[in-house]
């Protein structure tokens, strides 16, 4: 019923109360419910309209997308129709009711406009269509399953540090105008020697042929392997600053995936909890950091316990040459003296090592407050937490494990240092 029916009724009182009787009421209504009925099979079934969802690209979290319903009246009557496409909270639909009047055989397009706050694969709800006539006095209404998927991919906002490690490799690389010498372990090239050049470099076979001192130029590894580990179990699950701990996992992972593809390293992505969620590879990949992205755009934190075994085993078969494998979990007490010790034997028998874990900005905030009681038992426990910390990072240094920790908006860019200290060191 519409409000055109509801109004109707009010105006049939009118001759009720100028001729009051049961006889009258009895008329009044007899005919509001003969309009209504009649008005009824006037009104075109919604299910004359046929429709399709036509979703736009798959955007990065915080910018805008859209989804297009095509709407097509196949009937031969003319349709007045009231469609709302609805969309789950999370993908951020605006104005999603619109109002419609197609002649037969025509079909128009309806844009809604999205802005999604939550990553991932957002489905699109149902469809819901109210058709009505000219009179306007019956609605008919029927909700329709249109599937469509918008996909969200990480937001990737380290991405503005990428230019400037990028430039520090190639300041390593001895590409730039600044032309600092590389510190790796590959031979580059030969030159004249200089005061100032280390005479463990002077090639004495060359400079007995040249009459003169020449020495060897290196230039950081290429070619190296990079294996990034994330921690997806239910530590990476707890919310740190504006969003979790596997989120701030995930931008360190795209960080350092496009700055070590760009510096011609392999990298490769494993993502894991109780079991193997996704693993992605830059090998013969264009666009390392999308395909990256596009692999871990469904995968979010499960409340089970990592399977460090399991992960340990996969990383081995993932690269069998030695590698850097950098292991992005959080420094609890628990996990890595039971989990993560007893099998890092394994993985330095092969490979380089590093820990990088989110710190909680929170917890130093807390150790800060001191006014109240309340507040300096809170403190303790506070520090207690960052105490545990330091003490797991002198553990794991003392098993030859390499490790970092900072808050979710700096450690991208602190893993990303510690990647190019060891291009320049040649540890890689």
């Amino acid at each position: 019923m519409t409000t055109r029916l509801l109004l109707l009724t009010l105006l049939g009182i009118i001759p009720v109360m100028l001729m009051p009787g049961f006889t009258s009421a009895l008329i009044v209504a007899g005919i509001i419910v003969l309009l209504a009925l009649v008005d009824f099979f006037l009104t075109p079934p919604p299910r004359l309209a046929s429709l399709q969802r036509t979703p736009g690209p798959m955007v990065r979290l915080g910018d805008p997308t859209h989804s297009t319903l095509t709407v097509v009246n196949d009937s031969p009557r003319r349709l007045r129709l009231a469609v709302r496409d609805a969309w789950s909270p999370s993908a951020g639909a605006k104005s999603t009711r619109s109002r419609l009047d197609l002649a037969p055989e025509e079909n128009t397009q309806v844009v809604t406009q999205l802005l999604p706050v939550r990553r991932g694969a957002l489905h699109g709800d149902k469809v819901t269509i109210r058709s009505r006539s000219v009179v306007g006095l019956i609605a008919r209404q029927k909700s329709f399953d249109v599937p469509a998927i918008v996909r969200v991919l990480p937001p990737f906002i380290s991405r503005r540090e990428l230019p400037s490690k990028t430039q520090k490799l190639r300041e390593l690389d001895g590409r730039s105008a600044v032309m600092i010498r590389g510190m790796g372990t590959e031979f580059d090239s030969l030159r004249d020697y200089v005061d100032g050049d280390d005479v463990r470099s002077i090639d004495w076979r060359a400079s007995a042929r040249a009459q003169d001192l020449v020495v060897k130029t290196w230039r950081p590894e290429r070619d190296r392997r990079v294996v990034i580990v994330v921690d997806s179990s239910r530590l990476a699950a707890r919310r740190c600053g504006d969003g979790t701990v596997f989120d701030a996992a995930l931008e360190s992972a795209l960080l350092l995936t496009a700055l070590a593809s760009g510096a011609g390293d392999r990298v490769d992505v494993v993502v894991a909890d109780a079991r193997i969620r996704a693993i992605a590879s830059s090998h013969r990949s264009k666009d390392p950091v999308h395909d990256l992205s596009v692999a871990l755009t469904t995968v979010h934190p499960e409340l089970y316990d990592a399977d460090w075994e399991q992960i340990s085993s996969t990383v081995l078969a993932t690269s069998r040459q030695h590698a850097l494998v950098v292991l992005v979990t959080a420094l609890d007490e628990g996990s890595v003296s039971d989990e993560i010790l007893p099998v890092l034997p394994t993985l330095l028998a092969r490979h380089r090592v590093v820990l990088a874990s989110v710190e909680d900005p929170g917890l130093r905030e807390l150790a800060a407050r001191r006014d109240g009681t309340d507040e300096i038992f809170t403190a303790a426990a506070a520090e207690s937490e960052l105490l545990t910390s330091k003490s797991l990072q002198t553990r794991l240094r003392g098993a030859g494990v390499q490790s970092v920790e900072a808050g979710p908006d700096d450690l991208p860019g602190a893993l990303a240092d510690l990647y190019i200290n060891l291009k320049a060191t040649g540890k890689l």
